[in-house]
């Protein structure tokens, strides 16, 4: 009996353990859900007020481990929460990851055809400087020139 009270105990430890690090964790259709949410934003308050909330690391688009970013379709980013020197840049676009990829070139590519997607890439975790696989929406403002992303980290650290 004891072996058996153990192995429940074990089990149930295990799956706090598990749901208390998934609602730490963004989702796929959280990301999906502030895009929108940011392009409703954008189309009903403006730009400004939108890369002001958006720009806000304490924001309504920041949440668990994720974050919203607005590019235009020219590579420039407009606002980002936790690299705000990125919209000091001209543009992103030649920007790369540790494996040698225009990442951003890819959003813009993505926003401009299909007009929604997800693309992967590596970046840093917010607040991390450690790179891990991300997994990133982008959401093109309907009738706009302009795109938010959100996005999740896959699996671990990789450096």
């Amino acid at each position: 009996m004891k072996k058996t009270t153990m192995v429940a105990l074990a089990f149930i430890f295990g799956q706090l353990v598990v749901n208390a690090w998934a609602a730490g964790a963004a989702t796929e259709d959280g990301c999906v859900m502030k895009c929108h949410e940011a392009a409703a934003m954008i189309k009903s308050q403006g730009v400004d007020a939108a890369i002001k909330a958006i720009g806000d690391p304490k924001g309504p688009f920041v949440w668990k481990d994720s974050y919203v970013f607005l590019m235009n379709l020219d590579g420039k980013m407009l606002a980002h929460p936790f690299r705000p020197d990125l919209t000091h840049m001209d543009h992103v676009l030649l920007m790369t990851d540790p494996t040698n990829k225009a990442f951003f070139v890819h959003f813009v590519n993505l926003a401009r055809t299909a007009g929604h997607g997800w693309v992967e890439y590596m970046w840093p975790q917010p607040g991390k400087k450690a790179i891990s696989k991300k997994r990133t929406y982008i959401y093109r403002v309907p009738g706009k020139d302009l795109f938010v992303g959100a996005g999740i980290s896959v699996g671990g650290v990789l450096y």
